[in-house]
């Protein structure tokens, strides 16, 4: 590994785990998930002060955290892509794209990321979708190789839009960690996958990503479930956590970034990080 790209890694990673607050909803063009995203520099200027290990942002947002003075703030974590497979309603032709086509990663650099994060998606029926998506990690690993920029893919595999409506997990083990096994081929640092719907077996997602694994939050749960299964999948092996909705639409954001520091950091129990948050 690069020096640059260690340097970069070490950031997200100071001691071997990393909670990630993902607040790029907006690329996702759906109003629900903007919910509790309305006032980007106070939801920015809280979650500095709670201090995750980093803030996952896009492009146009990012200087909020960047212009944040001192040398402790959380890590910024970049978002260089979007499509439409987010939203309720299936569309007719569906795609993802790059946000800068010739040089991917020229925002983050220029917004000193410490990382940049790239979709896979997997849909039913959309073989063109995935090539694109394919089509799209490739040309950011080249760009991520150039100047040792930390590349972590999405692998995303999502159940028929007419069983559940738009950005539904599919948990099926087989297919998540075939999917997560084809991101590491294509040259993953990080891998942000879905957690399995037995948590017992998210052990074989790590051991097909031979990187650092850490899962994506989803939908917004009661917060005792996401704290119980988020310790039994970093028990699993799992690196950390990237949680969005469940950290940004809750009414004490930084208890809940307490509790699942705590997880992530210190090893707590679901109990222990709910017994935490209920302190504080």
């Amino acid at each position: 590994m690069r020096l640059s790209t260690l340097a970069r890694m070490n950031r997200l990673f100071s001691d071997g785990g990393c909670l990630d607050v993902a607040i790029d909803h907006g690329v996702c063009n759906e109003p629900g998930f903007l919910i509790g995203l309305e006032d980007m520099p106070g939801v920015v200027s809280s979650l500095v002060d709670a201090k995750p290990d980093a803030i996952q942002m896009a492009y146009g947002q990012a200087d909020l955290l960047q212009a944040v003075p001192g040398r402790d703030k959380p890590a910024l974590v970049m978002r260089i892509d979007m499509g439409n497979p987010y939203n309720a309603q299936k569309h007719r032709v569906m795609w993802s794209m790059l946000q800068n086509h010739d040089e991917p990663i020229i925002g983050a650099l220029e917004m000193d990321a410490a990382c940049v994060v790239v979709n896979l998606f997997m849909l039913p029926d959309e073989p063109e979708l995935f090539r694109q998506c394919v089509e799209n990690i490739s040309r950011v690993r080249a760009s991520c190789a150039k100047y040792g920029m930390p590349l972590m893919i999405e692998p995303l595999v999502m159940l028929p839009n007419d069983v559940r409506g738009g950005y539904q997990v599919d948990g099926d083990a087989e297919k998540i960690v075939t999917l997560v096994r084809l991101a590491s081929e294509m040259g993953a640092d990080i891998i942000k996958a879905d957690p399995t719907d037995d948590p017992e077996d998210f052990h074989r997602v790590v051991e097909a990503a031979r990187v650092p694994v850490l899962v994506r939050g989803g939908g917004k749960e009661g917060l005792d479930s996401v704290l119980t299964k988020s310790a039994a999948l970093m028990a699993q092996g799992a690196s950390g956590l990237v949680y969005g909705r469940n950290i940004y639409q809750h009414d004490n954001p930084k208890a809940v970034v307490d509790a699942l520091m705590a997880i992530v950091h210190r090893g707590a129990s679901g109990a222990e990080a709910w017994d935490l948050y209920n302190a504080g």
